[in-house]
């Protein structure tokens, strides 16, 4: 046990390098994927019939095909076509496009939850369809939405681990170098309860933007026994 220990106070600093590189792709993959997932969310309940279409065939591609092969497309066939980014940009797209795709369903179904009489009550004020949308029904929603973010936050940040397959030196790489080094209980370990820290920290961050969103609106907090239901 103390050589796994001189091992692992060794590869710390790669370890640090590691989970920076996994913090940049999970930041920017959120960022890019809550992006998608509301414009696509909000074309899939436009008026517009092509443009619901357009939503659905790009949520459907992205949810029906392999984050990893889109990564490879992303990363190896993309420059083929003159189109080439660093690895950590590309990681940062192929995770927001994926989970952006799945965050469009929530947009949606959130969108949608909110109780028609809130919808009847914005059109008899005559309220334009924008002005309905920001002040009666996204607020609503926006509730509704945080909690389904919260699990497709813990499920990205899972997925980073793919980023290893373009060469990016991230927290799944390093802690599979401390394998060498050590043994595989051990090194893998480690690299689960790093990620579940990862997970209970933006889990626990995006539980309190949802109390507040709920107090703003008047409504009772979540109990905490639902609240860890979403964190895991």
């Amino acid at each position: 046990m103390t050589d796994h220990l001189d091992a692992l106070r060794d590869a710390l600093p790669r370890l640090g390098e590691g989970v920076l590189v996994t913090l940049q792709l999970t930041l920017g993959g959120a960022l890019v994927a809550f992006v998608v997932s509301v414009l696509l969310g909000l074309l899939s309940i436009s008026p517009a019939a092509p443009l619901r279409w357009l939503a659905t065939i790009v949520v459907e591609f992205f949810r029906g095909t392999s984050l990893v092969v889109q990564l490879f497309w992303l990363y190896y066939v993309m420059p083929l076509f003159g189109v080439s980014w660093d690895a950590v940009l590309t990681g940062v797209i192929a995770l927001g496009l994926n989970y952006g795709a799945y965050g469009a369903e929530i947009v949606r179904g959130s969108i949608n939850a909110v109780d028609r009489g809130q919808w009847e009550g914005a059109k008899a004020l005559n309220m334009s369809p924008l002005t309905r949308m920001r002040r009666i029904i996204w607020p609503q929603a926006w509730v509704l939405m945080l909690s389904g973010y919260n699990n497709l936050l813990v499920m990205l940040i899972k997925g980073t681990a793919v980023a290893l397959f373009i060469g990016l030196q991230d927290l799944a790489y390093e802690v599979d170098q401390l394998r060498i080094n050590t043994t595989t209980i051990f090194a893998y370990g480690i690299g689960l309860v790093i990620y579940y820290l990862f997970a209970l920290v933006f889990s626990s961050g995006l539980r309190q933007l949802e109390k507040r969103a709920r107090r703003r609106l008047g409504l009772p907090a979540r109990s905490a026994h639902a609240g860890a239901g979403v964190a895991l």
